[in-house]
This record gives structure tokens, sequence and C-alpha cells, in this order.
């Protein structure tokens, strides 16, 4: 009589079959050439894993910094009373690309090589390609496209819009910048008869200033005010006054 037990079909099925072994084994291949690899980087460096685990921080951070985000150092008083001399303020470098453009009221970081000075500044977009703006109108506002803008929410305390007259039509591709304080601000004003005519290249902009992120008692984002929601598009201007 025979006496081995046969084995059930449920116990064929709870055996792996050569294909989930041979996978298996292949993870465990892959997983323990991964460690190997990650020891002899951390071998080959001074200070072992500490020290890669740095350097790969370091390295996110340098990426981050030239492709996505940089961080801005406020130079002085020009941008008072939102940002103050001391502030950090992060710039996002991706809100003009892929086919977005600076709007009116932004706040931006851009090269002032051959326009303003050798060295990034950081000021506010009051007109873009196509805007006429003209100071003053009676009440002392600036207008854009024949529209006066209330700058109260914004323009340092006891500033007037401006004290320096003009009427300009920004051209294609460059924008009017001017500094929240006006009275303390080298800004598109002061470069009307240099060349580019106080203009910015938009190619030149770094990037739009999003958040003010120290020191933390002062830390916000940077909205887009709603005094300039109600200009009208260039050519689309009515009379000015």
């Amino acid at each position: 009589m025979d006496t081995e037990a046969q084995p059930t079909e449920r116990d064929r099925s709870s055996r792996p079959s050569a294909s989930e072994g041979t996978t298996s084994e292949a993870a465990g291949s892959e997983d323990r050439s991964r460690f190997a690899l990650v020891s002899r980087l951390s071998s080959s460096v001074p200070g072992g894993r500490i020290t890669l685990t740095l350097l790969l921080c370091l390295l996110f951070l340098l990426l981050l910094s030239t492709f996505v985000l940089r961080p801005f150092q406020i130079p002085s008083g020009s941008m008072e009373q939102g940002l103050r001399i001391g502030d950090r303020v992060l710039v996002n470098k991706l809100a003009y690309r892929f086919g977005a453009v600076p709007q009116r009221g932004d706040i931006v970081v851009f090269d002032g090589t051959g326009y303003f000075g050798h060295a990034d500044y950081i000021k506010r977009v009051v007109g873009v390609g196509g805007d006429r703006v003209v100071c003053c109108d009676r009440e002392g506002r600036i207008q854009v496209n024949g529209r006066p803008v209330d700058e109260s929410d914004f323009l340092y305390p006891g500033d007037s819009p401006s004290t320096v007259p003009f009427d300009v039509v920004v051209p294609g591709g460059t924008l009017f910048v001017l500094g929240d304080h006006r009275s303390d601000s080298s800004d598109s004003r002061d470069h009307l008869g240099s060349p580019g005519g106080g203009m910015i290249p938009v190619g030149d902009v770094v990037g739009r200033a999003d958040w003010i992120i120290w020191p933390f008692g002062h830390a916000t984002r940077l909205h887009r005010p709603d005094a300039y929601a109600r200009v009208p598009a260039a050519g689309r201007a009515g009379a000015h006054g």
C-alpha cells in the first residue's frame, strides 16, 4: 500500500513558482547592489554617510537656487514700508517661464546692468509693454492707460506717487518699474534719459518676489495689489486727464 501523501491542489498553489523565486532573487540582488554603491560612496569621503548626506543636500539646494527659487536680501529702503532693509525675500524664478509674463503690480528682481547699475534690483512693475504711464493727474495719482491708480495701500506713508512728472509709452518686451518708497528710490523715473529710457527688458528679470521669509516675525506672502486690476489693456485707454 502506498502510504506517501499526495500533494493537494492547495498545497501545490502555495509553493512559490520558479518565476516568483527568480524575481525575488533579482530584487534582492538589486537592493544589495544599491546598498553596496552607497557604502562605497560613503567610504570614499571623509565623514562617511553624514558627509555624503550633507553633500547631497547642498547639491539639491544649489539646483533649487539655480533653477527654481532664490533668496534675495533687501539692500535699501526703496521698497519700504512693505520690504525693509535686511528682509530676505524668496524669488520665484519660474514665475515668468513657459509663456507667463510680468503683470502690473508684481514685485520683481532684475539685473540692472546697462540700465540701472551693475547689480540686481527689486522694484514694483507699474507699466508693461504698450502701456502709457503718466504722472500725474489732477489729484496727484499716476495714470496707466488713462486710468488713475490708487497706490495708497503700498506707497510709503507721506510719499506722493512722484515728484517727477513724466509721460512715457513702455516699449514692447520691457517694463516701467518704481519703488514703493518713491522719495528714496532710484527707478525708471531717474533713468528716462539713460540707455533704454529707464525701461527694464523682460529678459533681464530674474523672477518674482513671492514671500518674505526673514525675519520670521515679518514673514508673509507678497500679493499683487488690486490697484491695477481696473487698468485697461494697452490700446483700450480712454482720454487722459
